[in-house]
């Protein structure tokens, strides 16, 4: 279809990622899907939808990615959902400074490098949207979650700044806030802290117990977890509405969060949020 409109969407192996490149092409969309892995290339695919593998930390793999796809549409690509991305668990004491530069590498740069490709061949065409995927804690912080917290910081500062940039060029730019989805992301933060953490001799040893287990699934269920179908409500938003929000927030623990930070006194938020498990 001539007038089809194509989208690239990152981190599509499971989770956020895999559930919106398929609802995507549902609704019409020509969806190229990302992924880290050959392996992970076949699901997508027999779903019809064009995959192709892209790593945030291998800037020649994203080169790859833009050419590939601008090669295929001509240059015509109408959006963007930098999406994947994982969580490294850990005291900020416990955590070096190179496993700090591994959060950052996929979580910030690679979106970064990604974007700044893909934006030219929007500007051309006058038109485009750049979504990213936030989380919660890119507007507030959470034990334990130092990595991940600074680099979803990172990355609510460098959004809305392009966002700014980008008024009048007819280039749309928003992020969503999710809170917690059923994803497998609880399942790779858990491998990422036994691999980079010290659990048995760190300081914080009692309460990396119960941290492992609400990331093994043995801990008490978030009954406010959501399926990434959530997160598809909102993108379909940021996508299609005439004038995006530049925030969407998902999930009831998310939208109450941001609340309660605006109106509580700094002091008495982060004790409150220091009580949390």
């Amino acid at each position: 279809m001539a007038d089809q409109r194509t989208i690239i969407v990152t981190g599509c192996s499971s989770g956020i990622g895999a559930y919106c490149a398929r609802a995507l092409k549902a609704d019409g969309w020509r969806v190229f899907a990302t992924v880290r892995k050959e392996t992970d290339l076949g699901l997508l695919e027999a779903d019809g939808i064009e995959t192709l593998v892209m790593d945030y930390t291998r800037q020649d793999t994203i080169s790859a990615l833009v050419t590939t796809v601008s090669e295929r549409t001509g240059g015509h690509i109408d959006a963007l959902f930098n999406n994947g991305a994982y969580g490294q668990p850990g005291a900020v004491e416990d955590l070096s400074t190179d496993v700090l530069r591994e959060q950052f590498e996929t979580n910030f740069f690679g979106w970064h490098e990604l974007t700044r490709q893909v934006i030219p061949l929007m500007r051309a065409r006058g038109q485009g949207r750049i979504v990213n995927c936030s989380s919660i804690l890119g507007l507030v912080p959470y034990r334990f979650r130092g990595a991940y917290t600074a680099s979803k910081f990172a990355l609510e500062g460098l959004t809305i700044t392009l966002r700014m940039e980008l008024q009048d060029s007819g280039i749309h730019v928003s992020l969503i806030e999710p809170g917690p989805i059923a994803t497998r992301f609880t399942a790779n933060a858990l491998a990422k802290i036994e691999e980079h953490v010290d659990l048995k001799h760190s300081a914080h040893a009692v309460e990396y117990r119960q941290q492992l287990a609400r990331l093994n699934g043995t801990g008490p269920v978030n009954k406010h977890k959501l399926g990434p179908e959530a997160v598809y409500d909102v993108l379909k938003s940021a996508l299609n509405a005439k004038n995006p929000r530049p925030h969407y927030l998902v999930t009831t623990p998310a939208k109450q969060g941001v609340l309660l930070k605006r109106l509580l006194p700094a002091n008495l938020f982060y004790r409150l949020m220091r009580r949390l498990d």
